[in-house]
Order: structure tokens, then sequence, then C-alpha cells
């Protein structure tokens, strides 16, 4: 670091207990609003960091320009604490690894950079990586959103139908006394179970969905969505290829790095929150621990694509593990982008038709004794 750490004795016993009161505080926040840094802060942090570094700017001034630049208070605590820690005399590494904020990939990550003399290079990386993570989320949302909204208002409108318009027509009929074809007397029956458990399955639902902030820290619950997500036709396949993805990415910095291959197995199974790549991951390890090649590790796993399989071994022979997965990670960023696409421009018209189906087999129900209904009323 081009700074001087002067009077270090002197101050720790000021600084630690500054630190005892104001880690109290910061330590609530993390825990009532989460990790503190969101990915979004962490790209912003990362790049704005990798500039001035390169710029010639020393790490304790950089940091404390981005201190001074951050408004979010929970970051700007965290920042904080990280100054006085380098004020301290710890490295930067150091400083990050005892908040919960920061994951032990971005620890070694940055432990790697500051040993190597690349930490402009490895917090530029960084900032790369959580900008296409934040990417890929952008895309998900996108291709989520107007599919949720359409689905939601043809529920609200079935429901509506059905608690309202369908018993309107049950009276008439009942009133008439008029035979009932099959399917109105369907209609008919859902109408019925609507208005008697409609309210019940309405508080059931929201109890679902709250119960994935209530649950969504026992690891019982995560493996099961996860597991339920990849089952889900073509959102299974798009959800695996957002984490390859950012498998890649991560397998690809850290190759960069110089890290072993092991340990960079070791930190991505600790980064990525997806339990069927940690899984794979868990195996993985294992395998290369006995002695397999990266390549026959990964081949017994389905949630590796032949394609990566091939690649990987080629990097083996030639020694291009960066190169390989960098290449990777471009193709599945790029698949990605391509899915969300066309998950919006294909769901569109397929929702737009079920809906028109659910209201128009309503319809249909509701008119055909209406035809009976009118002859009766002719004669």
């Amino acid at each position: 670091m081009s700074f001087k750490l002067e009077n270090i004795n002197k101050q720790k016993a000021v600084s630690k207990k500054k630190k005892s009161d104001f880690s109290a505080i910061l330590q609530k926040e993390i825990v009532l609003f989460g990790k503190g840094f969101s990915n979004k802060l962490k790209e912003d942090f990362y790049t704005e960091l990798a500039v001035l570094l390169s710029a010639g700017v020393s790490l304790k001034e950089a940091l404390e320009l981005l201190f001074n630049s951050q408004k979010k208070k929970t970051a700007k605590e965290i920042l904080g604490t990280v100054v006085e820690d380098l004020i301290d005399g710890q490295s930067m590494s150091e400083a990050i690894r005892s908040h919960k904020a920061f994951t032990e990939y971005e620890y070694y990550s940055i432990k790697i950079g500051e040993e190597t003399g690349t930490l402009a290079e490895v917090v530029k990386q960084l900032g790369s990586f959580f900008g296409r993570k934040n990417q890929q989320r952008r895309d998900v949302i996108s291709a989520l959103t107007y599919p949720i909204i359409i689905l939601s208002t043809a529920f609200l409108v079935v429901l509506f139908m059905l608690q309202f318009v369908v018993p309107m027509f049950q009276d008439i009929f009942r009133q008439n006394k008029v035979s009932l074809p099959g399917i109105t007397e369907f209609i008919i029956s859902v109408s019925e179970f609507m208005k008697s458990y409609g309210l019940m399955i309405f508080i059931g639902m929201i109890a679902l969905f709250s119960s994935r902030f209530l649950f969504n820290k026992q690891e019982w619950y995560r493996r099961f969505k996860d597991k339920f997500l990849t089952k889900l036709p073509f959102f299974g396949n798009f959800i695996k290829t957002v984490y390859l993805s950012q498998f890649t990415q991560a397998v690809a910095l850290l190759s960069a790095s110089k890290v072993p291959v092991i340990n960079s197995i070791q930190l991505v199974k600790k980064m990525i929150a997806f339990y069927p790549l940690q899984d794979a991951l868990e195996s993985v390890e294992q395998s290369i621990l006995q002695g397999a090649t990266l390549s026959e590790s990964l081949a017994s796993h389905p949630i590796f694509s032949d394609k990566m399989i091939a690649l990987v071994k080629v990097a083996e022979q030639t020694n291009q593990t960066e190169f390989i997965f960098d290449r990777l990670n471009v193709q599945y960023h790029e698949q990605v982008q391509r899915q969300s696409k066309m998950m919006s421009t294909i769901m569109e018209p397929l929702i737009i038709v079920l809906v028109g189906i659910m209201v128009g087999v309503i319809l249909i129900a509701m008119y055909l004794p209406m035809f009976k209904l009118g002859t009766v009323l002719g004669a």
C-alpha cells in the first residue's frame, strides 16, 4: 500500500473502543436489512475502486473517497469500519472478512490480488462479475414480469366471473328449470366451490407467498425450491443456465488469479446459492481429491453440458483454463439473454390464448342453456 501506518499501537485502543460501539449498531442493521451491501452496490463499489487504484490513488484514500460518496447508511458504516481496520494495520482482505456483507469468494480474490500485486485488476474483475450477475437478474425479472402481470389479471377476471357472473345465470336456470349440459354443471360447481372456499384459498396463497420470507433461510426449504424450479419446463433450463453462467465467470476470475482448481471449486461452491449446483460441485471436489481430472468429475453430473465438459478437457490439455471458462461464460451469458427474450416473446401470446380459452369456456357454458331457455319460452 502507498500510505504509511504510523502510531498504530497508540490508535488501536481508541479505535477498538469506537469500533465496539460502532460494530454493535452495524450488526443490528445487517441482521435487520440483510447483508448491507447489495450486488448492485458491490458492482459500483468494485468498479469505482478499480478506477481509483488504476489511477494511482492509494487504497486507503480510494476507500475514503468511496466512503464519503456513499449515501446508503448501512453501506457507509461498513466502509467506515473497513477504513478503520486499514488504519489499524489490517489488509483489505482481512478487513472485509469480518463482515457478513462480503463472501469468502471476495475475501480470497482480494487476498490473492494483494499478494500478487494485482489488486486493481482483481477488483475490476469483481466489478465485472457482479455487473454480469445483476444483468442476469434483470433479464430474469424482465422475462417474468409481464407473464406474471397477465396471469394475475387473468386469475382476477376468472375469479370475478365465477363469483358474480355465473351465479346470476345459475339463478335464471334454476327459476326456469332448464336442464344443464355437463360443461355448465361443471362451471357452476366450480363457482360454488369458489364461493365456499374462495377466502380460504386466498388466505392460503398469501400464507404460501409469505412462507418464502419465513423459511428462506432454512436449508430444506431452499433445497425444495431449487429442485422444484429445475423441474419446471423451459424455466428450469433457463434458471440452470443463469447459475452456470455465474459458475463459469467465477472460475475464470479465480483462474486469472492463479487459484488452484480445487480451491476454485471450494470457493464457488460457497458463493453460488443454488443447491443442485452446490451438490454437484461437492461431488466434483471429492472426485478431484481422489485423483480424477476436472472434466472427468464434471462428466458424472447432468447439470454440466457435454459441450462444457469437452471444452474443459481441452483446457486441461492446453493449460488454457482461464480462456476456456471465460469463453464459456460469454456463451452462457448470451444464452441467458436469448432465452429471456424468447420467454417473453413466446409467453405473451400463450397467456393471452389461455385467458381467452378460460373466459370463452365460461361464456359458452353459460350461454348453451340460454338457447334451450329461448326454445322453451318460444314454445
